[in-house]
C-alpha cells in the first residue's frame, strides 16, 4: 500500500520544538548537528509510513483508540497518526518523557 504522507502545521512545529530544545540542551559538542539528524531522522520514519501505514499500533490511552489513531516510535519520541484512504496525516511527534493527556486531548480530540 503506497500512501501520501501529510505532516500538519502542527506536528512540523513539534518538530521545531524538538530541533531547538536538542539544540539548546544537548550537552554533547555538536549540539546543532544532533539536533539535524534527529530531526532528518523523525521526518525519515514518518515518511516511512507511506509503504507500511498499519504498522502503528493503537494507543489506548484517554480515548484514542476510538478515533482511530496509531502510533509509532523513534527513540523516546511518539509519531502520532491516521489513516485516511490513501492518505496519511501525521498530527504530532512529541517527546514521550512528557505528560501528554491535556496535550493530546486538546489536539487530538476536539
Amino acid at each position: 500500500m503506497n500512501c501520501e504522507v501529510r505532516i500538519i502545521s502542527i506536528a512540523e512545529k513539534d518538530l521545531d520544538d524538538i530541533y531547538e530544545y536538542v539544540a539548546i540542551n544537548d550537552s554533547i559538542n555538536n549540539s546543532i548537528n544532533n539536533a539535524e539528524k534527529l530531526i532528518d531522522k523523525l521526518i525519515q520514519k514518518c515518511l516511512d509510513l507511506d509503504k507500511l501505514p498499519n504498522r502503528g499500533h493503537k494507543f489506548s490511552e484517554f480515548e484514542f483508540e476510538k478515533k482511530g489513531f496509531l502510533e509509532i516510535h523513534y527513540k523516546s519520541y511518539r509519531i502520532i497518526y491516521k489513516i485516511f484512504s490513501k492518505t496519511v496525516m501525521i498530527y504530532g511527534v512529541l517527546d514521550g518523557r512528557r505528560d501528554l493527556k491535556d496535550l493530546l486531548n486538546k489536539r487530538l480530540l476536539r
